[in-house]
Order: structure tokens, then sequence, then C-alpha cells
């Protein structure tokens, strides 16, 4: 028992935890910019694993890391006005085009992987993101080895968080994106035009879906593999009801997430098998799911979220 609680006190699983919710973070709060402005995209799964094969077969072609992230982020958005283009101005159901999305961009990085790499018994590697230590901060007992000996991408996707919060909070662009969700006939009114608007945060989301599958190949591996998102893109999707559309409370239900599987990775090391380790596997999805269920009784949802938008309809 005291091992188990004295996990919770090193440093290098809260450093694991910030790790495991970056990719989790981009997501969410691509899906979270998608929802808010009215469009539901569950092509999400699809696009991370898209931009994970993008970001790495970029680098591995000889491109430089942030290349590889720029050229994921553009895959993406590609994908994210093709999801727009469908459901924005024609008014195509949401749901069907979602898993669509999905089915063809994971079908389609499958066969570009394949065309690029032949099979082969190991997965080429390429020299992923290092950790970079923050002058000053990194020597913090404790502190620096958590927080400021991350990756780039563990950077931006905090900084990332704070843009999303105050563009959405503080700027006309951001009260734009809110009212297209929720009443996009009284953005008519204002002069504004809800279908750019749509498009616009439609792709600029899955741009950050993008960011997030890069992650996992650039930097927390240095390989890709076409089962790697493993299901990420349909946890942000729930993390974004768990946060009631608020940014600040995406960033903490990845990061809750991530506590968990960090924590049974290591817990598993622990009870040394005296448990079935797929009970482990399990606990942070029974978690969240728990988690879920609780804070989405008090979810307020966009108002216009799914519904088509057709200029003079009322």
């Amino acid at each position: 028992m005291t091992a188990a609680l004295d996990i919770l006190l090193t440093a290098s699983l809260w450093a694991a935890v910030l790790r495991i919710a970056t990719p989790l973070i981009f997501g969410t709060l691509g899906a979270l910019i998608c929802e808010r402005s009215g469009v539901l995209n569950l092509g999400i799964e699809g696009i991370m694993t898209l931009g994970a094969m993008v970001g790495w077969l970029t680098v591995y072609q000889g491109g430089d890391l942030w290349t590889g992230l720029l050229a994921a982020a553009a895959a993406g958005a590609a994908f994210g006005l093709l999801h727009a283009a469908l459901t924005v101005p024609l008014g195509l159901s949401q749901h069907v085009t979602g898993l669509g999305i999905t089915l063809f961009s994971s079908s389609l990085t499958y066969f570009v992987f394949r065309l690029s790499v032949p099979v082969s018994s190991t997965p080429p590697t390429i020299e992923p993101f290092r950790p970079l230590a923050i002058p000053g901060l990194s020597d913090l007992p404790f502190l620096g080895e958590a927080l400021f000996q991350q990756t780039a991408p563990t950077y931006l996707a905090l900084a990332a968080t704070a843009a999303v919060a105050w563009l959405l909070a503080r700027t006309p662009l951001g009260l734009a994106v809110r009212m297209a969700g929720e009443n996009p006939h009284a953005v008519e009114a204002q002069g504004l035009d809800p279908i750019r608007i749509r498009i616009g945060a439609v792709v600029a989301g899955s741009a950050l879906m993008g960011l997030g599958g890069a992650f996992l190949t650039t930097a927390a591996f240095n390989s890709f593999f076409p089962t790697m998102i493993q299901g990420r893109g349909w946890v942000c999707i729930a993390l974004v009801v768990f946060s009631s559309w608020k940014p600040g409370k995406a960033l903490f239900g990845a990061l809750l997430f991530a506590l968990f599987d960090a924590y049974q990775l290591r817990l598993q090391h622990v009870v040394e098998g005296a448990v079935p380790y797929q009970l482990f596997l399990m606990v942070p999805y029974v978690l969240s799911i728990l988690a879920l269920v609780v804070m989405s009784r008090r979810a307020r949802v966009p108002q216009a979220l799914m519904q088509p938008y057709r200029r003079g309809e009322r």
C-alpha cells in the first residue's frame, strides 16, 4: 500500500502525465473549437492517425521536426475542410460524415504508409524531439523534472490551451465562433457569415487534431504504426463533454486521464502480476467514464450543435 502511494510522490510520474496528456490536449482543443461553432467532428480518430503518419513521414523523408508538425497540421486542416464542406454548406449528417472521414483518412494513411515504407520486420525510426530544459526552472526540486523538462510540443500544447481560451472568451472572433454554435441566425443578423465561421473553426480544430497525432510520432515515439492512436480521438470527444466546452477544464480532463494511465502503468510493477494487466489497462477508461457521467449532468451543450444552418430559414 505504501509503495502504491509513493508513486504519486515521484516527479517522473507527473512528467509522464504531461507527456501522455499532450496529444489529448491538442485533440480535445480541436474538437472543442469545432463543437463551439456548432459542428461535431467524429473524424478526429482518423485525422490524428493521418497527422501521426504525415508528421513522421515528413521527417523520415528529410524534413526537420517542426516541418513535420506543420505538415501534420496542414493534413489535418485539409481533412477538416473536407468535413466542413460536406456538413456546413451541404448540411449532411455530421455523425455519418465524421465516421466516414475517420474510415477514409485511416485507410488512406495505411495505404500511403505502405507505399512509402514496404513491409519490414522493424519499423523505420526518426530522431524525435528531445526534452527541452527551461533555464533556471528545470533545476527546481520536483517541479523542475515534472514540468520544465518536457519536449517542445508539450509546451506548445499548454500555450495552445491558453491561446484558445483567450481567443474564445476575449476576442470578437471567439464571440463569433461561440455564437455560430449557439444561434447562427444572430451571427447573420450582425452581418457575419456563419457558414464561413463554421468552416474556419472546423479547419483550425482539425489542424490541432493533426498536431496531436504528430506528437506521438515525433516526440513520444520515433516511428509510426497504424494503430498507435488507440482510441485517443474518442477520448478527446468525451473530454469535450467533460470540460463543458471550456479549454481550461479540457486541460484538466486530459491531465486527469493521463494521470490514471501513467499511474496504472507503474502500479503494474508494484503488484508484480498478482492482477491481470488487462484490468490495469481498463482503469483509465472506466474512471474517465465515471467522471464523464458525473460532469456531463451539469454540462451545457451549445444550442446549435449538429444543427445545419441554411440562410433564410428560421
